[in-house]
């Protein structure tokens, strides 16, 4: 029988470069308190949100993906023709022909690559970054640009205060190469398509909606396990984890998780991201951002051991850990 020749992949796969971008307009508590019957005090007190970024009409989803792409290649050392495949993670391209990481690999001068989007929503990013882990340790690619990038507030009512609180836009972008030790490690993920109703959009004229308490108790009881079981995954102990990024969905959430994550090991000083505060909920671009703003902040440093999980709509989630760049 004849076989075939194949790429030699890389023993392991690490994130070796970040970036991040928000649209310059900020909308506070205060201002969506002028249009909609609502308060400073009653959004943080049930999701946490003090400020979130909004694109201006103009700002279209990739313009805010390159932007972000961009600053991940240059972050990692490399020259755009140094990546070989590029993936976008997104539930808010205003069409779904053409995709996103076509337009932005061309944009970024990414050339003849490879490029798709990926749609598991506010999971995304991890499923992209999975992926992305997957075709580098392969042999497909030698180094992915992951992004995860939202325009959220084209496909929200501004006036329903159950989703324009929380919503916002963004994107955050990862640089994924090869590395003789594993520094991502394998993905937990999974979905429950039977609760699917619970976020979505109806149709093309529609806006997104979400049954806000079911949504609640949902990722506050079962998202825990999916992140307990990628650290068990990786090989490694839940008082190893030094950053805790969780999609960035509602503070409330976040808290919760985490406190059952220091019930079940993880360290009293475990870091947690909350840019939910600044940033609000920008779905699949929520890890990237939060944790790109963690380093520049200088709360994380290289090697520290962090752990990503995503969830929402589908419903989707996923988890890893990997090593910060």
């Amino acid at each position: 029988m004849t076989s075939f020749a194949a790429r030699p992949g890389s023993p392991g796969s690490r994130i070796v470069g970040l970036g991040s971008f928000q649209p310059d307009t900020v909308v506070s508590n205060h201002d969506l308190a002028k249009i909609m019957d609502t308060s400073d005090e009653w959004i943080r007190e049930r999701v946490g949100i003090v400020n979130r970024r909004v694109a201006k009409p103009e700002e279209l989803l990739v313009d805010m993906a390159v932007e972000a792409g961009a600053k991940a290649i240059a972050d990692a050392g490399l020259a755009p023709t140094d990546i070989e495949a590029v993936l976008v993670a997104t539930c808010t391209m205003p069409s779904q022909i053409p995709n996103a990481a076509a337009q932005v690999a061309h944009r970024i001068g990414v050339l003849a690559a490879p490029a798709f989007d990926l749609n598991a929503a506010c999971a995304g990013f991890c499923y992209a970054l999975a992926t992305g882990s997957d075709l580098v340790r392969a042999g497909s690619a030698r180094y992915v640009l992951v992004i995860g990038a939202e325009k959220l507030t084209d496909w929200v009512n501004p006036t329903d205060r159950s989703t324009a609180i929380i919503f916002a836009d963004g994107a955050g972008a990862a640089v994924v190469g090869p590395s003789e030790e594993a520094a991502i490690g394998p993905v937990s993920w999974g979905s429950a398509g039977d609760l699917s109703g619970m976020i979505a959009v109806e149709d093309r004229d529609s806006f997104i909606f979400q049954e806000g308490q079911s949504v609640f108790r949902w990722a506050t009881t079962q998202i825990a396990p999916i992140a307990i079981d990628a650290v068990e995954r990786a090989g490694i102990e839940l008082s190893d984890v030094d950053v805790f990024v969780p999609h960035q969905a509602n503070l409330r959430i976040i808290e919760a998780i985490a406190k059952r994550l220091k019930a079940k090991g993880a360290r009293d000083d475990l870091k947690i991201a909350r840019d939910i505060v600044d940033s609000g909920n920008t779905s699949s671009a929520s890890i990237p951002l939060a944790l790109d703003h963690l380093r520049q902040a200088g709360e994380i440093a290289s090697g520290d051991v962090a752990l990503l999980v995503g969830f929402g709509a589908g419903l989707s989630y996923a988890g890893q850990v990997v090593r910060c760049p």
